[in-house]
């Protein structure tokens, strides 16, 4: 890559433009329900070989090197982070299903297709059936986001894409040993590499994660910690394990799961900012290697076209969806939620960071994997992304049949005769603006209710944290803020002339 024949300004410039058009396009992106990894694949054409001639990047180029680790690393430590353990076992048989069959069976069915058709050697096979076994967050997301998602639908995407890759990458790593030089003749070389697998990788991750963890909380109690540099503290974590159980030979992807899976379980009272800094970088390193991917790479799948890989690409993306509704066929879904769940199965950028880890080992025949690879994730982004489209244009023209007017807030009760001012909501300092926000405690809420002033409760927190919680306000209005709240609060008809009082605790 290079602009005006230096590499440096040239990956500069090429952050420098993923964010800015990331960030100025992601309002229409989202209204428009285009996915977001469409965008960023054309944006990779158009500053590529094919376009401007801006980046070229090779399988062997350092910097795709670098940003797939960093990315891997990223989404495997905040994807173990976010699983709340309690909800997987009141779910247990959902996860099951959905990680074994849905997960193990396809990535076993999709390498017996490789193997008879498109004559590939077993681990060479089993490498492309596990990495299109992958379920992609990224593709995912916009969905997830949804309002009108069902609960069911929601939970058991969320937790294979979360859990999935996790499964998937020793299946990889296994395969790895097979299709390079290493022997594994005897049984001591299967012991070695059960030991550097399963034992070593993880259990760095787990020191890393328990010492990070006590770490922090006692720095926090005796000497205080400022949010940003908490938030900051989670990318520390993830890369610590990884750098930890590779310098012991073990896998630093596996010890960056692990690390995550730990801080998850011992539910150590972390700021939001703990978790959202680390998938934000987590994101921004994925659209990163999209955009490097699309500019040449990628499209190198178009070169595998015959008629066997098309086949093969078919199956590829059909063997989910028909193994998921024969597994979850005794759970007794509604019709909506089985058909979301069995047809949205992306693959995107986990299945390609999966596939280029042979292809950064240097074995034999995997560019032809990674080309492969990329003509189902292209036809996936088409597919799954043109349904998503076709959703969100379905649920904003043909809104939900009702045999009444759309539901509104409890009115407030008759206001009492008007005893007296509230001074307590005058906040200390210089007086704000007009229509800013004031911060309340109860006390203060209660006395404007006493006053008979109107008021409308709005329960304004996170998804992950109203969904782990059994309780809210009494009377609360429930509002996503990560969604649209000014078209929720119109869609709910909220007085304008009312305060509203917020909690997101």
């Amino acid at each position: 890559m290079t602009v005006g024949g230096d590499p440096f300004l040239a990956t500069l410039a090429l952050i420098g433009a993923v964010i800015i058009i990331s960030a100025l396009l992601s309002g229409l992106i989202e209204r428009s329900g285009v996915p977001q990894v469409g965008v960023l694949l054309a944006l990779g054409a158009v500053l590529g070989p094919y376009g401007l001639g801006l980046i070229d990047p090779r399988l062997d180029s350092p910097a795709l090197r670098a940003v797939s680790i960093l990315s891997l690393t990223l989404v495997l430590f905040t994807d173990a982070l976010s699983l709340d353990l309690a909800q997987i076992r009141r779910h247990l048989r959902l996860t099951l299903l959905v990680v074994g069959p849905g997960t193990i069976l396809s990535a076993v069915l999709v390498t017996l297709a490789g193997y008879w058709l498109l004559d590939l050697a077993w681990p060479a096979a089993a490498i492309l059936g596990a990495a299109l076994a992958s379920t992609d967050p990224v593709l995912l997301r916009g969905l997830l986001r949804r309002s009108d998602l069902p609960a069911s639908a929601r939970l058991a995407l969320r937790l294979e894409s979360g859990l999935n890759d996790a499964v998937l990458l020793p299946m990889v790593l296994v395969a790895m040993a097979f299709l390079g030089e290493r022997s594994l003749a005897h049984p001591a070389d299967w012991s070695r590499m059960g030991l550097q697998l399963f034992l070593l990788g993880p259990g760095a991750g787990v020191a890393v994660g328990l010492l990070g963890v006590a770490t922090l909380d006692l720095v926090r109690r005796r000497l205080g910690i400022r949010r940003d540099y908490e938030s900051l503290y989670s990318l520390g974590l993830a890369f610590a394990a990884y750098a930890a159980a590779e310098s012991v030979h073990g896998s630093g992807f596996l010890a960056a799961f692990a690390a995550g899976m730990t801080i998850s379980i011992f539910d150590v009272e972390l700021c939001d900012c703990f978790q959202e800094y680390g998938e934000t970088t987590a994101e921004m390193a994925l659209l990163f290697t999209f955009v490097l991917l699309g500019s040449s790479l990628i499209w190198t799948g178009f070169t595998m076209i015959d008629g066997w890989t098309l086949l093969f690409a078919l199956i590829a993306l059909l063997v989910r969806p028909v193994v998921l509704l024969l597994a979850l066929a005794p759970m007794r879904l509604d019709r909506k939620s089985l058909a979301l769940i069995t047809w949205f199965g992306p693959r995107g950028l986990s299945s390609l960071l999966l596939v280029l880890l042979p292809v950064f080992a240097g074995l034999p025949g995997t560019a032809r994997l990674f080309s492969i690879c990329s003509l189902v994730v292209l036809f996936s982004v088409v597919i799954h992304g043109g349904s998503l489209m076709l959703l969100g244009k379905r649920a904003g023209s043909s809104p939900e049949p009702s045999s009444g007017p759309p539901p509104a807030p409890p009115e407030p009760a008759p206001p009492p005769p008007r005893k007296a001012s509230l001074p307590v909501l005058a906040p200390a300092g210089p007086e704000p603006p007009a229509h800013a926000p004031v911060q309340i405690g109860v006390e203060e809420l209660k006395a404007l209710q006493a006053a008979g002033e109107p008021v409308v409760i709005l329960d304004v927190r996170k998804q992950r944290s109203f969904e782990e919680s059994a309780t809210t306000a009494q009377g609360a209005v429930r509002i996503d803020p990560e969604g649209r709240p000014a078209q929720d609060a119109e869609r709910l008809r909220l007085p304008r002339e009312a305060w509203l009082v917020a909690f997101c605790a």
